[in-house]
């Protein structure tokens, strides 16, 4: 696998401050919860399908087994079978296969030696709503357009970003890094990540998976079509007659077509590697509120083949939808391909680092496999077809060195000519059938030695996203074969994504009890502010990653096993970011899942009742909520808290809860009224509850520290933890006090400004905390050997 460095998404001076921090082993290995013994896919198992856990069990001996339904009653029993030693967890584990039972239903539970598992359903229902949220990510992610509620509700709704509003720069007229002469209009396109840059390399597979999930349904026999038509996604284009799944992947064409250098300018028909801030900004931070310069970089091969396919792609599938954009795009992927070989070795700057990521790539013979052989099958040109013939990796060669990846893109070119009709001859395309099926048996090969089966070997940056695109070859491996081994790899897949992990954790956003709600995002930033969201439902993180670039996986993760090497927390960008090719690979994975799970249950459409019995106190600047529960004949997943000030204020929402009570902090003196509505599973809302007014007298300025003894040994600690909350009406830039034990001396920090006077300790924020909000810093002490004395007098300012 090729090394390479994609974002730097955390405040540079934290990282360097915290990267100079010498910790002991003992002191940086803090592993998040591994959850209960019991692991399972938390979402759901389809029925008709296999159905297996992994359960972490040191005993020689077989383990009995039960299952209980939501009522607690047994259903099913049995014994494990013993697994023992698994290398890429570290864990001596047993394996349980309840196949046997196949009944619907939600709220199952797994026990084995008195260890129970998290809830589960038996259905076909969720990966029926996760096709269209993993799509919906790329909506959330759009550049140059409000991001409205009507679609994403008012949590998640945006301004527009980079359209040269204060204190944006805009991307309306942006000059290039290295003086070119000229600006480009590159607005539009989606945001890559968790920062505001965008990437020639990522929109490219992105758009690409995207376009490619909707035209296999053309020329696959069963394939549904009908799931990806128009008005099946939350966006604006629903309604035109065109596809939505189409509507979203030509926001990534069109914008790559722009970053094409025009005629008449130096190494025309090239495209621009990124368009990016100038520097790295903070966390948290909407698009519309970044005041950095946007600047373009250089023109690099790989992005240019990536136009060059892509466009090539859309020009045959928009033939019969929009004959004027299909000849736009055709005509860019043309010149991308003739510039991109009259310039083979145009490389991105592995120094390019600063603002955004550098998607560095020095070997583009597999991209230039993948724009010929789109070409050629768009085309048919004679041309194309020797460049695709005479390629080193065509009839399937190119899997020798991998699967689907932004660098590693010549399975796309052999997914194509496999697919789609072309002029090529019958054993050309059954050779590159069976390209998919050999690579397909290597990958279950690879799970088939895993306490926690997932075809993969390593776990590096975005290994969700490969592991991910892997089981996509299996369903394209499933497709052009039929045998049900391929399936049965796909839905074991989404096992180890969904919890089959050794930390039962669900890597999707919102499917799952135990599921990643902290990705690294400037504006789901809910971890750092909570008037921020957490981020939607739909989104895959990351995962582990062995190579720990970030600092805070560097302290929190030093050691890990493999499949352990994550943790989620906003600030562990190189395990916990989002990314448009992960996504567009679990939105393709998803969608084929679905199809192949069967018809599922009928859709729900009844809400939940609505609460009752709102009540409300007031402390300070907070306001203390409680009701009395719901029912909904599926589930209440959760309520949403909506406020109006004074008598007249429209209610808008400014919280959730999953349980019956809920604190709005940071008020300001005034009379507000609170209602309260219930949610289920579906997005079902129930009517507002009865309001309850209030009075706040006011909530003055002040703030509270609260520090934690992470670990400590006989000649040090770390306090981390140190949790500062704003509890006053007003942003406050705090500062913190405490005082070391005598011969104590501080040896580093994090998060916050630190320095010492003597035994005294001042701590100072880095950035402002709004009201409510909590920030957290921590720092490593020496002391005597033998003294147990730890800080104390914490007390905060604002």
């Amino acid at each position: 696998m090729r090394t390479h460095q994609l974002h730097r998404g955390v405040a540079l001076a934290a990282a360097l401050v915290l990267a100079a921090a010498t910790l002991t082993p003992s002191a940086a290995l803090a592993a998040p919860d591994a959850g209960p013994a019991v692991k399972v896919n938390q979402v759901a198992y389809v029925p008709g399908l296999p159905k297996q856990a992994t359960v972490v069990n040191g005993s020689a001996s077989p383990a009995a087994w039960t299952l209980r339904n939501a009522s607690g009653a047994t259903v099913a029993s049995g014994q494990t079978s013993v697994r023992g030693a698994d290398a890429l967890s570290g864990d001596s584990v047993h394996i349980v296969d309840f196949s046997s039972f196949d009944t619907p239903g939600t709220g199952y539970v797994l026990s084995v030696a008195g260890a129970n598992s998290s809830p589960f359903d038996i259905s076909a229902d969720p990966l029926k709503r996760l096709r269209y949220d993993a799509l919906a990510f790329f909506y959330h992610q759009r550049s140059g357009t409000p991001i409205k509620a009507e679609y994403v509700g008012s949590q998640h709704a945006r301004s527009a970003g980079h359209l040269n509003v204060a204190p944006n720069r805009g991307d309306n007229a942006v000059p290039c890094r290295v003086s070119c002469g000229y600006t480009s209009d590159v607005r539009g396109g989606w945001y890559d990540a968790g920062d505001h840059g965008k990437y020639g390399v990522d929109t490219g597979i992105a758009a690409w998976q995207l376009i490619n999930e909707y035209e296999r349904t053309l020329h696959v026999n069963g394939a549904d079509r009908a799931a990806l038509g128009d008005g099946k996604l939350a966006i604006p284009e629903r309604g035109n007659g065109v596809p939505d799944i189409l509507d979203e992947a030509r926001w990534g064409v069109e914008f790559l077509m722009k970053m094409q250098v025009p005629e008449g300018r130096a190494d025309a028909g090239m495209v621009r590697h990124k368009v990016s801030d100038e520097n790295w900004t903070a966390l948290p931070m909407r698009p519309d509120q970044d005041p950095q310069p946007r600047l373009l970089s250089a023109v690099t091969t790989a992005s240019t083949l990536n136009l060059a396919a892509v466009a090539a792609q859309a020009a045959r599938v928009w033939r019969n939808i929009d004959a004027d954009f299909a000849s736009r795009a055709l005509t860019a992927a043309q010149r991308a391909y003739t510039a991109a070989k009259a310039n083979p070795t145009r490389y991105a700057d592995s120094n390019d680092g600063n603002g955004g990521g550098t998607y560095v790539d020095n070997n583009v013979t597999d991209e230039f496999f993948w724009a010929a052989a789109e070409l050629f099958t768009t085309t048919g040109s004679s041309g194309y077809r020797g460049d695709v013939t005479g390629s080193s990796f065509f009839r399937g060669k190119g899997f020798d060195q991998g699967g689907f990846d932004w660098w590693w893109t010549a399975g796309l070119g052999d997914t194509t000519l496999a697919m789609v009709p072309n002029g090529l001859s019958a054993s050309d395309v059954s050779a590159t059938r069976a390209a998919f099926a050999s690579y397909g048996d290597k990958l279950l090969n690879q799970a088939s030695t895993q306490g926690y089966p997932a075809p993969a070997s390593g776990y590096y940056w975005g290994s969700n996203g490969v592991v991910a695109n892997a089981a996509n070859v299996l369903a394209l491996a499933h497709d052009f074969t039929g045998q049900a081994k391929y399936r049965t790899g796909v839905y074991q897949t989404l096992d180890y994504l969904f919890g089959r992990n050794p930390f039962n954790h669900s890597y999707v956003t919102g499917y799952g009890e135990r599921a990643t709600r902290n990705s690294h995002h400037r504006f789901w930033a809910n971890q750092l502010d909570p008037s921020l969201p957490i981020p939607p439902a739909g989104l895959l993180a990351g995962g582990p990653n062995v190579d720990l670039q970030d600092p805070v996986a560097q302290q929190q993760l030093a050691g890990c096993k493999p499949q352990k090497c994550y943790l989620d927390d906003i600030n562990a960008w190189s395990v916990n970011e989002v990314a448009l090719n992960w996504n567009a690979a679990l939105a393709w994975l998803s969608a084929w899942a679905a199809e192949k799970a069967g018809p599922g249950s009928p859709v729900d459409t009844t809400a939940p009742s609505t609460p009752s019995g709102l009540t409300a106190s007031v402390s300070g600047g907070s306001v203390s909520l409680s009701w009395g529960a719901s029912t909904d004949d599926v589930g209440v997943t959760g309520y949403d808290v909506l406020r109006a000030t004074g008598s007249s204020g429209t209610f808008t929402q400014v919280g959730s809860a999953s349980g019956t009570s809920h604190t709005d902090n940071g008020l300001s003196a005034g009379s507000y009224r609170y209602q309260v509505r219930a949610r289920d599973a579906a997005g079902n809302t129930s009517s507002a509850s009865a309001e309850v007014s209030v009075t706040v007298q006011g909530g003055g300025v002040g703030c509270t520290v609260v520090a934690t003894t992470q670990s400590q040994w006989g000649t040090g600690y770390v306090m981390q933890p140190v949790r500062v909350t704003n509890t006053g009406a007003s942003a406050i830039t705090w500062t913190v006090t405490f005082t070391l034990p005598s011969g104590h001396s501080v040896l580093g920090s994090w998060n916050a400004g630190v320095s010492t006077n003597g035994q005294t300790v001042t701590a100072r924020a880095i950035r402002t905390l709004a009201p409510g909000a909590t920030a957290e810093f921590g720092f490593q002490a020496a002391r005597p050997n033998g003294n147990t004395a730890l800080p104390s007098g914490y007390t905060c300012t604002g």
